[in-house]
C-alpha cells in the first residue's frame, strides 16, 4: 500500500488540539476523530474499525510543534524582521501576533511556503520511519 503524502499534509494543516488523525492500514485512508463533533458513538465506531484493520497515529498538533517552526523561519528573515517577528512571539497570543506581523510585512507567501515545505519533510520522514511507501 501507497500512502497519499497530500493525505498526510492536510491532515497535518487541519490538526488542532480537538482532534486525531490515523492511518488505516487496511485502506490507506486518513481518518479523523474529533472530540467537539463527533458523538462517542461516532467515535467508537471508527475506533473499533482501526482495532480491526491496525492503525498508525499520526502526529498531533502537539508534535508537529508549529512555535519551532515559527522560529526556524524568523531565522531566515534579515535583521530587522526579526527582531520585529522575535517581538511578536514573545508575548500573549503568539500566533496570531506572528501572522498578523508577517502580514504586515508582506511576507505571509513566504511563511505559507516555508510552512508546506516544512510539514512536507515532516511527512515524507513520517513515512519513512513507519516503513510506508507514499506518493505525491
Amino acid at each position: 500500500m501507497k500512502v497519499k503524502i497530500s493525505d498526510i499534509l492536510e491532515a497535518f494543516e487541519l490538526n488542532d488540539r480537538y482532534s486525531e488523525y490515523f492511518l488505516d492500514q487496511e485502506t490507506g485512508e486518513v481518518v479523523q476523530v474529533n472530540d467537539m463533533i463527533m458523538t462517542q458513538e461516532e467515535k467508537d465506531e471508527i475506533y473499533d474499525r482501526l482495532d480491526e484493520h491496525g492503525f498508525y497515529r499520526l502526529p498531533t498538533s502537539f508534535d508537529i510543534d508549529d512555535f519551532s517552526l515559527m522560529d526556524d523561519f524568523i531565522s531566515t528573515m534579515p535583521t530587522t524582521s526579526r527582531k520585529r517577528l522575535f517581538e511578536a512571539i514573545s508575548g500573549r497570543s503568539p500566533f496570531r501576533n506572528f501572522k498578523d506581523e508577517i502580514r504586515r510585512m508582506g511576507q505571509e507567501q513566504k511563511w505559507f511556503d516555508f510552512q508546506a515545505d516544512a510539514y512536507k519533510r515532516n511527512a515524507i520522514t513520517w513515512c519513512e520511519e513507519h516503513d510506508l511507501e507514499w506518493e505525491e
